[in-house]
């Protein structure tokens, strides 16, 4: 039955399609909190040879900043940055082995910070492999590759703006924080000048006894 359905044309068509949708992930995306005085890694076992790429962004707290330091097997540094709030960082795996990469946030004393990174590990494979293959692409898979592509791209751009959403409501939310605590202390000033003219008029208009003392003869 299987074997049926792969030589009909249309339903090898949808099964294409569906395999699309799926796809294979080759990428670890994780959002994590990192609290103050914090450091985390992470590691990944890469083969030799592999092209890599690391992400990293800063969505929530104090000035939206972190260390990151990415080192091979031996490890020597391949990256090593220092208070950034967003980077990428793009390199080929020189030799097999666990690969190790942190973020630290022990520079800061009371703020935690909330970061993503993606790291991408290899390329996604083709589709369509050529390797085995006589023929062009059919217009089917011709389309089928194109809307792959538009796909990977619109998730791209919707994981951009969530992290930009994201990190907008971070400060808009702590801008409204120091507003509302501003606005209080403004009240609380002028409730005290008001009180202070008060008694200070109220001190002007007041009846002031003198006292007359007479000496008699």
């Amino acid at each position: 039955m299987l074997q049926y359905l792969v030589n009909d044309s249309r339903v090898g068509s949808l099964i294409s399609l569906f395999l699309l949708i799926l796809g294979c992930a080759t990428a670890s995306e994780i959002t994590f909190e990192l609290p103050d005085n914090a450091k985390q890694c992470f590691y990944e076992d890469i083969i030799q040879g592999t092209k890599c790429t690391l992400e990293f962004q800063v969505i929530t707290g104090g000035h939206y900043d972190v260390d990151c330091r990415l080192e091979d097997p031996d490890g020597n540094p391949l990256y090593k940055e220092m208070k950034k709030q967003y980077d990428s960082f793009t390199f080929t795996a020189s030799r097999n082995g666990t690969y190790k990469f942190c973020f630290s946030n022990e520079f800061s004393t009371f703020t935690h910070k909330t970061v993503y990174f993606d790291f991408q590990v290899g390329e996604d494979p083709p589709l369509f492999p050529s390797e085995n293959r006589a023929t062009a692409l059919t217009q089917m898979e011709s389309a089928c590759v194109s809307i792959h592509e538009a796909l990977k791209s619109v998730i791209d751009y919707q994981t951009h703006f969530r992290l930009r959403e994201a990190q907008g409501r971070s400060r808009a939310e702590d801008l409204n924080t120091r507003v509302a605590y501003w606005s209080i202390g403004e009240a609380i000033i002028l409730l005290v000048v008001s009180i202070g003219q008060v008694f200070l008029l109220k001190s002007f208009f007041s009846d002031k006894r003198t006292t007359t003392t007479r000496v008699g003869s």
